[in-house]
């Protein structure tokens, strides 16, 4: 999620596991810290964009290596503020913050290796978009309510209701995402679509409007279900997902990190002399956050020749985009009242 999400959650669960015990400010404080510090691993440079992509969300969201790490944290809190007979409940708390933040980040499409250091899969259900204001707004409201309260029991409990409304909602959206997936598996059995692998993820800012992806053979296939269509069934564009290309490109270590990350969810293409893979999950065709160059053609094939075979590039370039907002928002907007309109291309 985003850092505001996540300084939000972390405020929220440290003063509502510190209660009177402290003051509101210092929890609220030391658990918005907390709630931020595993996103720093984003200042570590692994050595190019792919492996940045793939090793974040690693080390510093697994549960094992958080809950380590909570101890002396808490430790040097309950020290600071000369609180030391309280400071297994400030481990409590930090080791709830810490914890709770990559649980959260499970929730949405990316990957968090929660298993770590036993295993690097990626968890992601893919239930809630990473910025999603209907999550954020209660925690803030309720925590700022707490902070205003100055600890008082009307302050507190309006910091539980905040966290059980964001809760309720995270319980929504998967329960959402279960019924669209439904309604999409559904759509693709009537159009003989025979699928590998589908996709189900809700698109920006909300749980209302949905983008399902289904693998299938060489092509992928496109389509969005909105909770306020008023016509069953879903349309579906179909693409090519490059598998002329795999041959040549499974071998790069680029690649074979994208493809493992994504859980097949990609695809390949020429753009010039460019070979690039994009990570079909997070942003809608044409347009990917996260595409990367991984090879170049150079020369031209000679007529009844193959074409010269691609030279890897060390490292990747990380050539995505986002999707253009002044014509993305309108359509996020209208569609999602339920309006049948062809997505932005």
């Amino acid at each position: 999620m985003d850092s505001l999400s996540q300084i939000a959650l972390g405020a929220a669960v440290g003063v509502a596991t510190m209660g009177r015990r402290t003051a509101v400010w210092k929890a609220a404080l030391w658990g918005a810290v907390a709630g931020t510090l595993p996103d720093l691993d984003v200042l570590i440079d692994h050595g190019d964009p792919i492996r940045n992509m793939v090793l974040h969300r690693a080390e510093t969201h697994a549960p094992f290596w958080l809950t380590l790490f909570s101890l002396p944290f808490a430790a040097a809190i309950a020290r600071l503020h000369g609180e030391w007979v309280q400071w297994r409940r400030w481990w409590l708390a930090m080791w709830l913050v810490l914890v709770t933040h990559p649980l959260l980040d499970a929730m949405t499409v990316y990957g968090t290796q929660l298993a770590l250091p036993f295993s690097n899969h990626p968890f992601g259900v893919g239930s809630i978009f990473i910025i999603d204001p209907l999550y954020t707004l209660p925690l803030l409201v309720g925590t700022g309510w707490a902070l205003a309260a100055g600890g008082g029991g009307r302050g507190l409990g309006a910091n539980a209701v905040g966290l059980v409304l964001s809760t309720a909602y995270l319980a929504w959206g998967a329960a959402a995402q279960q019924h669209v997936e439904r309604v999409a598996r559904a759509a693709l059995a009537v159009q003989g679509i025979a699928a590998e692998r589908v996709l189900v993820t809700p698109t920006a800012f909300n749980t209302v409007l949905w983008r399902v992806v289904a693998v299938s053979g060489e092509h992928f296939h496109e389509g969005f279900h909105s909770l306020l269509d008023s016509a069953p069934g879903m349309h579906f564009d179909r693409f090519e997902r490059g598998s002329a290309l795999a041959a040549e490109l499974q071998p790069l270590d680029g690649v074979r990190r994208i493809t493992a990350f994504s859980k097949g969810f990609y695809k390949l293409e020429q753009r010039g002399d460019k070979l690039l893979i994009s990570d079909l999950r997070m942003g809608q065709e044409p347009t990917y956050v996260f595409t990367f160059a991984v090879a170049q053609r150079r020369g031209t094939a000679k007529a009844l020749e193959p074409p010269p075979p691609p030279q890897a590039l060390t490292p990747p370039e990380q050539v995505g985009a986002r999707i253009d907002i002044q014509r993305g928002l309108p359509w996020l907007w209208r569609r999602a009242l339920g309006e049948p309109l062809p997505p932005p291309r």
